[in-house]
């Protein structure tokens, strides 16, 4: 009977291990952090496993992660740590190696990649400060035209109305508006609109003779062109 006794033992050992295996299959992802240059300290990094392999690379943790995360990995380098010098290009690493020679790159290269980021974030946001402007401006336009027709009807000559209208058309100009509406001046297709062409005497180009809806503009942005009779060369 002690015979069935081990067996029993046996059986039960086997149950429990196998039992153990299964519980252990089912294991976390272990992410890793290969970058040679730690974004805290910026101290240079000495794994003792050498470089991953290729076949055990987690999803998300290859080249695009560290091609996406870049500008964040300078900023976090560069606000602590200046652009080692060549006599000591990181602390444990020989001045002069090729690992130090690689550490630098690296540095100057997210420096690089992060001041680019800075000018790009910067132009987009005067564009998009622009484009707000410009945006306001063509919606008064029409109350701008408003004021027009009220002055040559003469509502506008006096009173509060019409300082208010001037202040509004100064506050205006403040930001860039410029309107016109001269006459004189040599047709513009650019800023003019013809509307009517007359024949005129003594011309040698094409002459903006009235102005019937003035036009705007910022900067050398158009806003809308101005409507006007041309008189062109007899």
């Amino acid at each position: 009977m002690p015979h069935h006794g081990n067996e029993e033992e046996h059986n039960s050992s086997t149950s429990q291990e196998r039992a153990e295996q299964q519980g252990n299959g089912h294991q976390e992802p272990v992410i890793r952090d290969n970058r040679k240059v730690d974004p805290v300290t910026g101290q240079a990094r000495h794994p003792e496993g050498g470089h991953a392999e290729g076949g055990n690379t987690a999803p998300g943790t290859g080249s695009e992660d560290s091609d996406g995360d870049a500008l964040a990995q300078a900023e976090e380098i560069l606000n602590g740590v200046e652009v080692p010098a060549e006599e000591s290009v990181a602390q444990g690493v020989p001045a002069g190696s090729a690992e130090a020679a690689e550490l630098k790159n690296d540095l100057l290269r997210l420096q690089a990649e992060y001041v680019n980021y800075r000018k790009r974030v910067e132009r987009d946001r005067a564009v998009a400060g622009e484009m707000a402007v410009i945006g306001v401006l063509n919606s008064l336009l029409p109350v701008l035209d408003d004021i027009d027709a009220a002055r040559q009807h003469g509502d506008l000559t006096d009173g509060p109305f019409a300082a208010i209208a001037t202040k509004l058309e100064n506050a205006l100009k403040t930001y860039g508006l410029v309107r016109i509406d001269e006459t004189g001046v040599e047709f513009d297709p650019n800023i003019h609109e013809a509307l009517i062409q007359q024949p005129g005497e003594d011309l040698e180009v094409d002459t903006v003779s009235q102005v019937l809806r003035s036009g705007y503009k910022s900067g050398d942005r158009v806003l809308r062109a101005a409507q006007v009779i041309v008189a062109v060369p007899a």
